[in-house]
């Protein structure tokens, strides 16, 4: 079976876009991108039965973006996977490297 969870629209120590603030979609569909490619340069790529999407959800001031890790909760390595890419980041990457 498919299951998911969320890992947030940044990374935890970082600030974000807040719903309900002007071109608050926009801005937060970019962070969640980034944040996913960042994941995946972190964690590696997902292997079969598991994937990084963006997922928006809705709230009283509209819906909210965030990215959540789905898994094939029967494949061993999507699970590892998932539970270890649900730690998140804390800080954005250093772009200078």
């Amino acid at each position: 079976m498919i299951d998911h969870i969320s890992i947030g629209s940044t990374p935890s120590e970082e600030d974000c876009a807040q719903v309900g603030s002007p071109d608050y979609s926009t801005r937060a569909r970019a962070e969640c991108k980034r944040y996913l490619a960042a994941l995946i340069a972190h964690y590696g790529n997902p292997p079969d039965g598991a994937s990084l999407r963006i997922k928006s959800n809705p709230h009283d001031f509209g819906s909210y973006h965030e990215v959540n890790v789905y898994y094939d909760d029967e494949s061993e390595k999507a699970v590892e996977y998932a539970y270890k890419v649900e730690a998140g980041l804390d800080r954005w990457p250093s772009e200078a490297a």
